[in-house]
């Protein structure tokens, strides 16, 4: 991949006509530069994709030694279990990562690209297929070395190390319907901003409306990927009287199950409560939850090999991993 020359201060002072001491105090102390000037720095900036570099100037060889990598979420287990195995070959290669979140706000994303670039990452493990175009432009601007992990699409465009969330979702569902479940519900994730629980959400609606036969969506329940979300989300939908719940994620999962118990419902006997990912809570909980099994460990690792090669030169490869439908005790045909 070819390298691009950082842009600087002074490429920002020319392109906005203005000194850059002004840049400076605009971008160390706003509230002293009139707006109009500050607009006219922030369009140069945007425009450049200038990232001030808080550590000094780093040297090219340095930059090729960090790796910065953006999660949604740091309380979600199978980001952590991902992000441990990224971390252990990236140190086996000799490079180093840092760590930011962007609590699943697509627009605090870039905030935090400019970060970790400011701080000397090289190159960006990134989180999903869809971002702003103010992101997308930045890492089309400074040519930034980037894979886009737990997802995965077929554009030319972009490296992806990940499994097609929808497919899953929909190899899910169709289990549970082929169970002999026709008044399905879902707790999903929280669709704005995060495409993986979309795609999620698309697969199930997709397997429920191909497989015929009366079945239906009764009730849907957007909540955060949290356990309250899920006890939150199960109280959503008890009324419409699903014999199945699917959920966007285990943690989900584990609320609503929890949740339906307190309320007296038997699972699997009176409802069925399905998961997504397979991380350590869907084999702690009682019953033992059917879920997704997602290759944490090994998109991990595999996105490290990837975003290095890409880092040195080589134009990488897109990396797809199956899924596998995990039955366990928490799924059974409805009464």
């Amino acid at each position: 991949m070819s390298k691009t020359t950082p842009p600087t201060l002074a490429d920002v002072s020319r392109l906005a006509g203005v000194s850059t001491a002004t840049i400076s105090r605009a971008l160390n102390d706003p509230n002293v530069v009139a707006q109009k000037t500050r607009e006219k720095i922030e369009a140069a900036i945007n425009t450049l994709g200038y990232t001030p570099n808080s550590g000094g100037r780093m040297l090219a060889s340095s930059r090729s030694n960090t790796v910065g990598a953006i999660i949604p979420t740091m309380a979600n287990a199978i980001f952590a279990n991902g992000l441990q195995a990224f971390q252990e070959a990236l140190s086996e290669a000799g490079v180093t990562m840092l760590v930011a979140s962007t609590g699943y706000d697509p627009k605090a994303e870039l905030t935090q690209i400019r970060n970790l670039m400011a701080h000397g990452a090289g190159g960006l493990l990134l989180i999903g297929q869809e971002r702003p175009e103010d992101s997308n432009r930045f890492l089309r601007i400074r040519n930034i070395p980037h894979v886009l992990g737990w997802c995965y699409g077929d554009d030319v465009d972009n490296l992806y190390v990940g499994f097609d969330n929808k497919a899953a979702a929909y190899d899910a569902a169709l289990k549970v319907l082929e169970m002999g479940h026709r008044k399905i519900a879902m707790i999903s994730g929280i669709l704005d901003g995060n495409d993986r629980a979309q795609a999620r959400y698309d697969g199930v609606l997709d397997a429920i409306s191909q497989f015929g036969q009366g079945a239906t969506l009764v009730a849907s329940a957007p909540s955060p990927y949290v356990l309250q979300g899920g006890r939150d989300g199960f109280d959503q939908v008890k009324s419409a009287q699903p014999t199945a719940i699917i959920c966007g994620n285990d943690v989900v999962a584990a609320g609503a199950m929890t949740r339906a118990q307190e309320l007296g419902f038997k699972v699997p006997s009176d409802i069925s409560i399905i998961g997504f990912d397979d991380i350590g809570l869907a084999s702690a909980v009682s019953p033992r939850m059917s879920t997704v099994r997602v290759p944490q460990e090994q998109m991990g690792k595999a996105a490290a090999e990837v975003l290095i090669a890409r880092m040195g030169g080589t134009q990488g490869t897109s990396v797809k991993f199956p899924t596998e439908f995990i039955q366990r005790g928490s799924l059974a045909p409805p009464a």
